[in-house]
């Protein structure tokens, strides 16, 4: 028998901490007004989407010792707004990213089993860590965390979310819970019935050694973010390869890369439209930005269209606080050295050129293909599209490649289940009581 083409997983990304949003476009809106989250969530569903996917962030970025005035600040927390999507969608997944350092199972389970329950089983939890003592200040333990225990912390988080999410039985009834373990001691009784999905889908995002091997154990999404078809053909086949010896399949995990798109009526117009857009994304002030978060010092006398500084990174620098730490300075600016030296780059450009999303750019056709390509050759199960307008940047992908998909045979032309985990091609997890 023939099989037909493999199937595309899609999933939208609110744009958070990050230089994605162009916020000169007069099209983009707010990012703590609900009517935002809401018209990009319906967009999302109409198009069929598994999930909406919303980031957070514990602390405000600092930028030599100032709120770095170019990100997102100020935003609702993702739970609350997540369960408010609840109520505007119905078979849209809810994904929200909420950090296994600074909480506690009990509660963090419980709040996501009342996601689950809300929305008929449609929750999911993007787990992350952090070692970062910047944003430990926020909380009363500070930065207690060694960054080598960030993920047997979270491992046994999430062990022990799932153990509350096992004891009330299938049928309805509670049973105490007992956990003893190096991070947790905790005993009791769950507040809330085992949920629609069974357990809420969970979701990790890391490339580091540590992070595929947690997501090969735990995890049953993947996101992740690579610029080639070539490295998602590696990591896909690298993480997929680890799934056995925890006794899981290939379809246990599904791996999905975050990724941008740029849409035109012909190439030449997609490619223009792209340009301008990093241009716009990039501006002189976050490519001097970015340039300081590698070198670690102050380049505020740099032209941001003359060439990169002679001077060397200083690989203990404290300049920028709340970003994600580059680990080898002196590697990363050698790196971006030979790529401008060897293409007469400006700081700007080399930051355009090195900082790029993985992005599909072209007609409504070519970026169709290219998407069922990506997933025919195992570079990844699907993607998560994070727009670079909100709410409106995921228009015209639903209204124009959404149905050239579905003419392939690649796509779901309506939703099949109700649950996330269905959306998705998951088992529902085997009661552990």
């Amino acid at each position: 028998m023939t099989r037909g083409p493999r199937q595309i997983h899609l999933a939208a990304h609110f744009p958070g901490v990050n230089s994605t949003t162009v916020w000169s476009d007069p099209r983009s809106r707010s990012h703590i007004d609900f009517s935002s989250f809401a018209s990009l969530a319906r967009t999302a569903e109409r198009g069929l989407f598994d999930f909406f996917f919303l980031a957070e962030g514990l602390r405000l970025r600092e930028h030599k010792g100032r709120i770095h005035d170019l990100d997102v600040v100020g935003r609702p927390e993702s739970l609350t707004v997540l369960t408010a999507l609840a109520a505007v969608t119905e078979r849209l997944g809810l994904a929200g990213t909420v950090n296994a350092t600074f909480n506690e199972p009990f509660e963090l389970a419980r709040r996501f089993a009342s996601l689950d329950h809300l929305s008929e089983g449609r929750a999911a939890w993007n787990v992350v860590t952090t070692s970062d003592a910047f944003t430990g200040e926020n909380f009363r333990r500070g930065g207690y965390l060694d960054r080598a225990d960030r993920y047997t912390r979270a491992a046994e988080f999430l062990a022990t979310a799932r153990e509350l999410w096992d004891s009330w039985t299938p049928e309805g009834r509670p049973r105490p819970f007992a956990h003893h373990g190096r991070h947790f001691a905790i005993e009791g009784e769950f507040t809330v019935a085992r949920s629609p999905q069974g357990h809420p889908v969970v979701i990790q995002a890391g490339d580091s050694p540590e992070g595929r091997e947690f997501a090969a154990s735990a995890a049953d999404v993947i996101f992740t973010r690579h610029g080639t078809p070539e490295a998602g053909r590696a990591f896909y086949a690298d993480v997929k390869g680890r799934l056995a010896r925890y006794g899981r399949s290939a379809d246990d995990l599904k791996i999905m890369p975050g990724v941008t798109y740029v849409l035109g009526d012909t190439a030449a117009e997609a490619q223009e439209k792209a340009t301008e857009i990093r241009r716009l994304q990039v501006t002189p002030q976050n490519a001097i930005l970015a340039l300081e978060q590698v070198w670690g010092v102050d380049l505020s006398a740099y032209d941001p269209d003359g060439p990169l500084p002679d001077i060397d990174p200083d690989p203990a620098s404290e300049l920028v606080q709340g970003r994600v730490r580059i680990t080898d300075r002196l590697a990363v600016a050698a790196k971006w050295r030979a790529l401008a030296e060897s293409k007469g780059l400006s700081i700007r450009q080399t930051v355009i050129e090195t900082t790029a999303r993985q992005s599909f750019i072209g007609t409504p056709e070519a970026v169709a293909a290219e998407l069922e390509e990506a997933v025919r050759t195992e570079a990844a199960d699907g993607f998560i599209l994070v727009p670079h307008l909100t709410p409106g940047g995921l228009d015209d992908f639903v209204e124009r490649v959404v149905p050239l998909l579905q003419e392939r045979g690649a796509y779901r032309t309506e939703y099949r289940g109700a649950t996330l985990r269905s959306h998705l091609g998951l088992r529902e997890p085997v009661w552990k009581g």
